[in-house]
Order: C-alpha cells, then sequence, then structure tokens
C-alpha cells in the first residue's frame, strides 16, 4: 500500500467514525416537523446546525395545521414534531390511538387576544365579536381566558381541557363567539373584535406579541413540546436532539431571536 494510499484510507477511517460516534448509526437523517412561523424557526436556525455539525442531515417539513404533523409523526413520515403544547398531545393521542411521547419543553409564544378595531379589552359591549380556536384544547383554553378577564362565567364542574360553549353559564358581556380553525385568526382580525391567536400564527403572520391587547400566561401543561413516537423515546437521535435543546448554544440562539417567548425551567 503506498502512503498516499494509506493517508486516504485513515482519513477516510476517521472522518467515519467520527460521525458515527457523533450521530445514531441507525437515523443518520431527521426529520422534524413544526408549524410555519417561529417552531420552524427554532430548528432552522438553532436546532438543525447544532445536528448537522454531529453528522445528521437535517430535513424540515412546515404544517400549516394541528391535525396532519402528529399523524405524520405516528405514520413514520417524519421524526419528530414541535408545534403543540403537553395537552393538545395528550388529548390527540388519546383520540386518534397514536402512541406519541413528549421528548421535553420547548420556547413558548404565549396565545394572546388581538384586535385591528380596538386596544383595550375595556372597549368590549354587548355584541363584541371574539373569533376563538375550534380545536377542543386550545377552545378550552380561548374559553378559560374569557372567564378570567371577567367575560363570560364557566361551569365549574366542565373538564378544563375539553370546555365548550355548552359549558358557558353565564355570558357577561354579551359578545359573540366564533369558532374558527387556529390557523385562520390572523386573517379574521378583518372581520371581527377580538381574536384569540396561538403565538406561532400570530408571528407567522407578521403580527408581534406586544401587539396583542391580552397575553396570557402560560403553565407548565401549555409549553410547546418536542414529541418523538414512543417507541423511538430512548433511541440516540432523540437523545441528541434533547441535547441540542438544552445547549448553551441554543439559548443564547433565544436571547438574540425570541425576545418574549415563555422558557422552560431549564432554559431560564
Amino acid at each position: 500500500m503506498t502512503l498516499k494510499v494509506l493517508l486516504l484510507s485513515c482519513a477516510s477511517f476517521f472522518l467515519v467514525s467520527g460521525m458515527a460516534n457523533a450521530a445514531d448509526p441507525a437515523q443518520t437523517t431527521i426529520r422534524i416537523g413544526a408549524t410555519s412561523g417561529p417552531y420552524t424557526d427554532q430548528i432552522r436556525y438553532g436546532i438543525q446546525p447544532l445536528l448537522e455539525k454531529q453528522g445528521y442531515k437535517v430535513k424540515l417539513v412546515e404544517f400549516s395545521d394541528y391535525v396532519r404533523p402528529n399523524l405524520a409523526l405516528s405514520d413514520g413520515e417524519i421524526d419528530a414534531n414541535l408545534f403543540q403544547h403537553e395537552t393538545y398531545l395528550k388529548r390527540f393521542s388519546e383520540d386518534h390511538q397514536l402512541k406519541l411521547s413528549e421528548v421535553l419543553k420547548a420556547p413558548t409564544a404565549p396565545i394572546g387576544i388581538y384586535s385591528k378595531r380596538h386596544k383595550s379589552l375595556d372597549e368590549v359591549r354587548p355584541g363584541t365579536t371574539v373569533a376563538l380556536p375550534n380545536d377542543v384544547t386550545n377552545q378550552a383554553r380561548a374559553l378559560g381566558i374569557l372567564q378570567q378577564i371577567g367575560w363570560i362565567k364557566l361551569n365549574p364542574d366542565a373538564s378544563p381541557t375539553r370546555t365548550s360553549e355548552r359549558d358557558i353559564v353565564a355570558n357577561i358581556k354579551n359578545i359573540k363567539l366564533i369558532p374558527l380553525e387556529a390557523a385562520q385568526m390572523p386573517r379574521a382580525l378583518d372581520d371581527v373584535d377580538f381574536a384569540f391567536v396561538n403565538g406561532a400564527f400570530a408571528i407567522a403572520a407578521g403580527l408581534k406579541l406586544k401587539q396583542a391587547v391580552y397575553l396570557a400566561s402560560v403553565p407548565d401543561s401549555f409549553l410547546m413540546v418536542l414529541a418523538v413516537r414512543s417507541a423511538d423515546l430512548n433511541k440516540p437521535y432523540v437523545q441528541d436532539l434533547r441535547k441540542a435543546f438544552q445547549s448553551p448554544e441554543f439559548k443564547k440562539l433565544l436571547d438574540e431571536r425570541f425576545d418574549g417567548y415563555v422558557r422552560p425551567a431549564y432554559l431560564r
């Protein structure tokens, strides 16, 4: 064997060995789904570069709704997703009999009440139109917020994750509720007085968090979660995903690009 061939062989060995040590040899490509906007950006600018340094190839798949990402994950079309909170993941998995699990919680843009017609919640009047999400868990959350701000009163026996309009026992401000798909909320602002807009859709539509007339607090159960198939939870590529979110590099990116997001404890 010539010296040149020997050197090339050694270089190839160390390159392959390095990638094998850094990346999951059984999962060298990771397909991550996220809703368009801030969660896609978190992956693209914060997580993808870290994984690629370890030898992974990362494919980012964008979604515009809250149904397809979990179905795609369960069907094996993607390997992880970032678009939903813990409560939604549990309810969707139960309703559709999917075996999906949370890896960890992620920085979250809070849901807010936005308006193009009003500058304050104090401007509510009888007949005020309020658009809210039509999916079960986010509608329940919106109704809970409406009770907190004193616009409605809910049946105290109603499930906090399944509250619906049927559970309203008093419409204190005589508002008109308009259920719509969550992704349509930014467009609805042209037609209603107030609209509940999830943070991801607000930012994707060019709205700023500080433009909301009301930003909801975010308990841990409503922080976004990175989810994978339950069978994959302990695989090496999932552990590398976890480490990327927990890295100092990702925390620095949050400080620079994602001001105002609610962070899980490990990133504070």
